[in-house]
């Protein structure tokens, strides 16, 4: 490994963030916010509450454009591109041949013949380089921005964008464009909440910042907070909940995957996904609630009232909105109807957790 890989990201809005009191802990390559002085419980709780505000710079975006866009796109994911709208967002996957799932995106149309891609940060150079491979074949390019992202999240997120002169209040959950040159701005976001997200050349970020926090119903929320809202929500974590040891099938995300796409073919991954579909899961994804007051983590061994081996926990840990411990992971298919009763393995100990559906707390999605 080289000296230049070795060596942790700062986000652009790092001053800021000490500013406020943060506390620093590394994720995906990034010195991240994991808390502000309030804590993790009281940022949670005020995102659901009012508005948290989110640096979520880490995560890389890419502008995708040409005169087969929309052909590369159904390549290099199982997505109908040229069925969006312009302004509409689409959540999809990077499968390889065997239909692992390699990331998960966002991707919005802005025009005709130009995507936004919002990937993950601990994939960012991958899908950069897969991405590019797979669009040598067509006419397009792939370009990655360096922006600052900033997530404003919850009930009050519409009041305060429009308070801070950003009118977006016409947009629909999944709906994105572009509200100033080179800002980009969706209704989207990884809390289950009402809100957006909001990318700008770094030499706008702090402004944007500051003018958002100057509103009283904003908070800096930190990654722990984000863990916590979006395991609620039921929503996935790339490298915990999903990666190329799984599938959409197992994974329950065949909801992204537009039937007639599933039956074209013609992306990476699809044989093997259409034999994953025709076979069936032997193992499916899904959300477990601790018996007791004691969080089950991820890693964790799940075990059937037999004693036989049902599965592991992913992801998991306090739902202080859902007043309990939540948590998701893989059960064997035909222990994974709720209700369920299964054993998580903790220090040696075995903790009773019941299949629940997900989410654990109601979206808020805006709709329309």
């Amino acid at each position: 490994m080289s000296s230049d890989e070795q060596t942790t990201k700062t986000l652009p809005l790092q001053d800021l963030h000490k500013a406020a009191g943060a506390r620093f802990g590394p994720f995906a390559g990034w010195s991240m916010p994991i808390s502000y002085p309030a804590g993790v419980m009281k940022e949670h709780l005020h995102t659901r509450a009012h508005a948290g505000l989110f640096d979520i710079s880490h995560m890389q975006l890419f502008e995708t454009g040409g005169p087969d866009v929309a052909a590369f796109l159904g390549r290099a994911c199982p997505l109908d591109a040229g069925a969006l709208d312009n302004g509409q967002s689409k959540y999809t996957l990077l499968l390889d041949q065997d239909a692992g799932i390699l990331d998960d995106l966002i991707v919005t149309r802005l025009a005709s013949h130009r995507f936004m891609i919002v990937a993950n940060a601990g994939n960012a150079a991958a899908d950069e380089k897969r991405l590019k491979a797979v669009a040598k074949d067509f006419d397009c390019t792939v370009e990655p921005l360096e922006r600052v992202f900033l997530a404003l999240q919850g009930p009050d997120a519409e009041a305060v964008l429009t308070a801070s002169g950003i009118d977006a209040a016409h947009l629909g959950f999944m709906h994105g464009f572009e509200p100033r040159p080179d800002w980009f701005l969706t209704r989207s976001g990884y809390t289950g909440e009402d809100g957006f997200e909001i990318a700008v050349p770094v030499k706008d970020g702090t402004a944007l910042a500051e003018n958002l926090l100057a509103d009283e119903r904003v908070e800096w929320v930190g990654l722990a907070a984000r863990d916590s809202l979006r395991l609620e929500a039921g929503l996935c974590l790339h490298g915990q909940d999903i990666d190329p040891s799984t599938d959409p099938v197992s994974a329950a995300l065949m909801w992204a995957i537009p039937k007639s796409v599933r039956e074209n073919g013609g992306f990476a991954g699809a044989e093997a996904l259409a034999k994953k579909i025709a076979d069936g899961a032997s193992e499916k994804r899904v959300g477990l609630k601790p018996d007791g007051r004691q969080p089950v983590r991820g890693g964790a061994e799940l075990f059937a009232e037999n004693g036989q081996r049902a599965g592991r926990i992913t992801s998991g840990g306090f739902g202080p909105s859902a007043e309990a411990p939540v948590a998701m992971g893989y059960v064997a298919t035909d222990l994974a109807k709720p209700g369920t009763r299964l054993f998580a393995e903790v220090r040696g100990n075995r903790l009773a957790v019941t299949v629940h559906p997900l989410p654990f707390v109601p979206h808020h999605y805006r709709k329309g």
